[in-house]
């Protein structure tokens, strides 16, 4: 609602308090305005009294009423002036410009006297600051009046008509009648006039003030007030508007770098969260990994166990009857072909059970070089009849890894095989071996073979997956080497192309867990 804003507030507030100021500096001037226009009034009154008594001292010298009469008179006649009244010492009126009132006699407590006689001995002298007095006429006006004594002089007494003694210090009083109807007409007006200006001035400065506020106040409040909402509904994007460098400006700057931070936060908590994330779902793919290859392993037990002891028969009697057949026979060459498939089937049960019995490594430190180097001896005469050229790209004075060397020979020797099988056609092999950051070693076997697809490298590591074809692999060769890498705290990561190639990187650390290198090869070489 309008009343409640701070606008509508500071306006109001402003206006009720310039309001109250100028009407009380208003009235002070309208006072002040009255008193100087009342002071004037009765200064140019008390001249113009003094005026007349120097004007007709001639006139009463030589005893010439009528003469003082018509000076009376024609003063009277100017604007302004109500009437001029002359009285004698007794208070008789001799002279007036209203003629009824000639020949009366004034009371002594009436307005006109009671300045004078205000004790039975009247005064003789009054202050010029008192000659002027405001009373009210009979009809309701106000009035101004000012009081001249004739005082009797030497030339007045010693005049030839004699009228008066030198003992008699009073003469007359001369007194005019001053109306202050205009004077005060003036008054209200120019009251009016300030008044009517001051609720104009009242007004423009409210307006001027509730722009100002609205301006430099109301307006980076309602953008404060704006951004905190979009804070408190989760929008961190949109900053508030710096629209200068006060206080308010700098607010401004203060709630968006706030905002900034708390977006990176978020941001921050966001990337913690997907990875957090990422990692259990890595996590429950390991783990339904490892229940999957739990169950594979029973099975391949149990499938090894039933069909080692008929094979291992079939194969003993395949032997026997094949010796006693001549060479180049039918029957020895169908001979020839089931011991040929009975070895392969063996050999594929050996594997089962290879994969099924999870042995614990034996470890200790070994030359990985020397390893690599035994493993890629073994199948180097088949490649170079394959018309595959293997060459090693091995990192001088690598540290000793501890490892089992037997089980690393084996996660060497099935990467080799793989590299050869990928290999349709000529090609090359490359072994490399290197130290990886966090105190790890990185062998590499990089083939320039068909490649993997893509949709078959998160399945490459699953027990009996093969991209090799019929007859070509059992595809437990990388499940094993898997097992083997992680039963070491290591990894294996594989970068394919089809058509390009592929890299298997296998990392493993070098020291034994929460003990270092150098104090383990100390234990080592005491025992």
């Amino acid at each position: 609602m309008l009343q409640k804003t701070l606008k509508f507030k500071v306006g109001f507030y402003l206006a009720v308090a310039l309001t109250a100021v100028l009407l009380i500096f208003a009235a002070l001037v309208v006072r002040h305005e009255r008193s100087q226009l009342l002071n004037a009034a009765a200064a140019h009154v008390t001249q113009l009294s003094d005026v007349i008594v120097r004007s007709t001292r001639f006139a009463m010298l030589n005893n010439q009423p009528d003469y003082v009469h018509s000076i009376i008179q024609d003063v009277a006649r100017q604007e302004n002036i109500d009437k001029v009244r002359l009285f004698s010492k007794e208070g008789v009126i001799i002279d007036s410009t209203h003629a009824s009132e000639i020949g009366m006699k004034v009371d002594r407590k009436a307005e006109g006297c009671f300045l004078c006689h205000q004790s039975e001995r009247p005064l003789e002298r009054i202050p010029s600051s008192d000659r002027a007095r405001i009373f009210a006429a009979p009809d309701g006006r106000r009035m101004l009046a000012s009081m001249e004594v004739i005082r009797n002089e030497p030339s007045c007494y010693n005049a030839a008509c004699h009228a008066h003694k030198k003992e008699q210090s009073v003469l007359g009083v001369l007194d005019i009648v001053y109306p202050l109807g205009a004077i005060e007409q003036s008054l209200r007006a120019s009251g009016m006039t300030m008044v009517l200006l001051s609720l104009g001035f009242v007004v423009l400065t409210s307006l001027l003030v509730s722009l100002f506020v609205h301006r430099l106040v109301y307006v980076p409040l309602r953008d404060l007030e704006a951004g905190a909402k979009r804070l408190a509904s989760g929008n961190l994007d949109q900053p508030i508007p710096v629209r200068n460098g006060d206080e308010f400006g700098r607010l401004a700057a203060s709630f968006n770098t706030m905002t900034a931070a708390l977006r990176e936060a978020a941001r921050t908590l966001e990337q913690k969260v997907a990875e957090r994330t990422r990692a259990l779902h890595i996590a429950q793919a390991e783990a339904a990994r490892g229940e999957k290859l739990a169950s594979v392993g029973l099975l391949a037990a149990g499938i090894a166990h039933e069909l080692n002891n008929p094979l291992t028969g079939v194969l003993t009697f395949s032997s026997l009857l094949r010796k006693k057949m001549a060479d180049g026979s039918e029957e020895a060459e169908d001979l020839d072909l089931v011991i040929r498939e009975t070895k392969r089937c063996a050999t594929i049960i050996r594997r089962l059970l290879d994969f099924a019995r999870e042995k614990t490594p034996e470890k200790k430190f070994a030359d990985l070089n020397a390893l690599i180097e035994e493993t890629a001896r073994i199948i180097e005469r088949p490649a170079h009849l394959a018309d595959i050229q293997i060459s090693m790209d091995l990192a001088p004075q690598l540290p000793r890894v501890w490892v089992d060397a037997d089980l690393v020979k084996q996660v060497v020797m099935n990467m080799l095989v793989n590299a050869q099988h990928a290999i349709e056609e000529k090609g090359s092999i490359t072994v490399r071996a290197r130290r990886a950051p966090g105190e790890r070693v990185e062998i590499s076997i990089i083939d320039t073979g068909c490649g993997i697809p893509e949709k078959d490298l998160q399945r490459i590591f699953d027990p009996f997956f093969t991209t090799k074809g019929v007859g070509k692999g059992t595809g437990l060769g990388l499940s094993v080497s898997h097992g083997i890498v992680q039963a070491h705290r290591g990894t294996i990561e594989v970068a394919s192309k089809p058509g390009e190639g592929s890299t298997f990187r296998v990392y493993l650390p070098i020291e034994p867990a929460g003990q270092p290198a150098a104090h383990a090869a100390a234990e080592e070489s005491r025992t």
